[in-house]
């Protein structure tokens, strides 16, 4: 694993810019920067870093919203660098949510997401995980790690209460994967162009969510800034409009964007996802 100083000079290692105290805030952004497992593309490590340093040319009003969710206090915690990234991953999160706090996981590969998501249930109890994914991530283990990022939805499968697992934008898999799916709340992202499907996803959800996102739901067109970048995607307005819905009807408990892998010179992919969390905020309020 890559270790380096997220944190930078200045204002370079905090969201949007602020440095608001932990005590004072009600969000805090959780920078993991892990990159082990990764089975194409390495470079996820420098994700929770490049999105913070886009995330200094947002605005701070949401105009679809008319919000201005940094008033809530969002605080950049220290990055987890760790040789027990996921166990640490894991404990800050369950921390975090005693102190009552609303986390959101930057990511680093999607082999943390377990963590995340086992921290929440520990705490507030059953909920569903809607996962953004063009990948099903159910391998039971790949090349015999099962903390791989590869089998991260078979993991919070195992997770007790969190269920159901829907996932959205599905466009790759083994054929080991495929008798391991629950068909009824795939999405494929070949099917996605039939009328309400948002609505189909939003009813399989239970009341209370989790959302896990991994940047390679987007279309590559869109974001080829990941580990394993897939055509076919979903596009921006596709995912915030499912988001919107969601968070209209649910409650959103938690969330994390993960496999943001940074191209030299490229700053559009990492500004989608910075903005992608502030969206996702201004829904939550």
């Amino acid at each position: 694993m890559e270790n380096f100083n997220l944190q930078g000079h200045g204002i370079k290692g905090h969201y949007l810019g602020l440095k608001t105290p932990l005590e004072s805030a009600k969000i805090v952004l959780l920078p993991i920067p892990f990159d082990r497992t990764s089975t194409y593309q390495k470079g996820a490590s420098h994700g929770p870093a490049a999105l913070i340093e886009a995330s200094r040319n947002l605005e701070f009003y949401d105009a679809e919203t008319g919000s201005e969710p940094y008033k809530r206090g969002i605080h950049t915690a220290k990055p987890i660098v760790a040789k027990q990234v996921l166990k640490r991953t894991y404990e800050t999160t369950l921390s975090l949510l005693k102190k009552g706090k609303f986390v959101v996981g930057v990511g680093g590969e999607h082999s943390i997401t377990p963590a995340l998501v086992r921290a929440h249930a520990e705490f507030l109890g059953p909920f569903s995980v809607l996962q953004l994914d063009a990948h099903a991530d159910l391998i039971p283990t790949y090349n015999g790690d099962p903390l791989n990022h590869a089998c991260a939805m078979a993991r919070v499968k195992e997770v007790k209460g969190a269920y159901p697992l829907v996932s959205v934008g599905i466009r790759s898999m083994s054929a080991e994967e495929s008798p391991l799916l629950d068909l009824p709340n795939t999405f494929f992202a070949h099917d996605l162009d039939k009328e309400g499907w948002m609505d189909q996803v939003v009813e399989k959800l239970g009341q209370r969510v989790y959302i896990t996102i991994d940047l390679d739901a987007f279309d590559s067109s869109l974001m080829p800034s990941t580990g394993t970048p897939e055509p076919g995607g979903l596009f921006w307005n596709q995912i915030i409009q499912l988001l919107k819905k969601v968070a209209e009807k649910k409650e959103i408990i938690g969330f994390d964007v993960m496999e943001l892998c940074p191209i030299k010179g490229l700053k559009a992919p990492d500004f989608l996802a910075a903005k992608l969390i502030y969206k996702i905020l201004s829904f939550t309020q």
